[in-house]
Order: C-alpha cells, then sequence, then structure tokens
C-alpha cells in the first residue's frame, strides 16, 4: 500500500516537472515610439469660439481633436456642458448657482423668490437664522409656485424665467438649450 502511494506520487511530481519544462517560453519585446503621429495626422484648423460667439445650439459642437491627440474637455464636450465650460472660463455663471437669499426669513407677503428656467424646482431650506435645523427639500412647481418650509416656516416662491411657449415642444417640455439663449445676458 505505501509503496504504491509513493509511486503516484512520484508520477504526479515527474509530470509537474516536465510540464514545466515544456510550458517555458521566450520573453520578447517591441519598441513602440510614443511621438510618432499616424501619417493622417493633421491639426484641426476648426477654431475654437469663446462664450460670446455662441448664438445657436450648432455653435455648442466641438471640433473634437486631431487623431493621435488626447482630446481635453474643451475640445470634446456639447451642448450644456460646452456651454457651461466656454462660460466658466470667462467669469459666467450660465446657471446662477448662487444660494438663496438667507439673511431672511421669507413671509407669504415678501417670500424669497427661486429662479427657475423649467417647470419644477427644488428648494432646499436650512432654516432661519441660518443652519437652525437640517436641510428640508420643498417642491415648488408654475401650478403651485408657493412653498413653505414645515419646520421653520420659511415661504418659497417660484420665479419662472423660462417661455411660455416652445415651437419644438412635443411632450410638454422645454428645450433647456433654448431657454439658456433666449436669457442668458452676453457681456
Amino acid at each position: 500500500m505505501f509503496l504504491q502511494r509513493s509511486a503516484f506520487t512520484l508520477a504526479r511530481r515527474a509530470s509537474t516537472i516536465t510540464n514545466k519544462s515544456v510550458a517555458q517560453r521566450t520573453i520578447s519585446s517591441s519598441l513602440v515610439r510614443r511621438d510618432a503621429k499616424p501619417d493622417d495626422a493633421k491639426p484641426t484648423d476648426a477654431k475654437l469660439k469663446t462664450f460670446s460667439e455662441i448664438k445657436s445650439e450648432g455653435d455648442l459642437l466641438a471640433p473634437g481633436a486631431a487623431p493621435g491627440i488626447v482630446p481635453t474637455d474643451l475640445m470634446q464636450s456639447t451642448g450644456l456642458e460646452r456651454l457651461e465650460i466656454l462660460g466658466k472660463m470667462e467669469g459666467v455663471d450660465i446657471f446662477d448657482m448662487k444660494p438663496l437669499d438667507a439673511s431672511r426669513k421669507g413671509t407669504l407677503q415678501d417670500p424669497i423668490m427661486v429662479k427657475s428656467f423649467g417647470e419644477e424646482q427644488y428648494c432646499g431650506c436650512t432654516g432661519y437664522p441660518v443652519d437652525s435645523h437640517t436641510t428640508l427639500w420643498l417642491t415648488i412647481t408654475r401650478d403651485r409656485p408657493i412653498g413653505r418650509c414645515t419646520e421653520c416656516g420659511s415661504v418659497y416662491k417660484m420665479d419662472y424665467l423660462g417661455p411660455t411657449e416652445d415651437s419644438h415642444d412635443h411632450h410638454g417640455r422645454e428645450s433647456s438649450l433654448s431657454i439658456l439663449f433666449t436669457l442668458t445676458p452676453v457681456e
């Protein structure tokens, strides 16, 4: 019995030793020239437009990068993202990301105004004085433009800035690009 186990163990070891010698491969390498450009790599001659030169949605298409070049966000972004990048480069906050007026408590006679380009806007109330309670989110719409915080009683009112009608409206929603082009001041 002991002899049989030893024979099997030796046979296994012998097969793995021979398999290792057969399985060994030579290591090869190749050189790659990283600074070489393909023959068809030509720089793009398309001029990058500035924020003040954007007049329509077609102006928000990026020229892209030449072949062989890693594109930047400015080279490849389109649409609202491109408009935001171009605005930030010129110091224009196109989405008006300033916080709401927290120096006072809104009342029904003098509510805190919340600007909106869409049908619905979410508003976070942190209380008066500021940070007196956790953030409570209110939803104000064009149908119900006034919202009141259940914790501190501050009143918020939606100031709708979007168009009253949109010729491209197929589903009851405005095109965000057409709203920005009609309302964004260009200095």
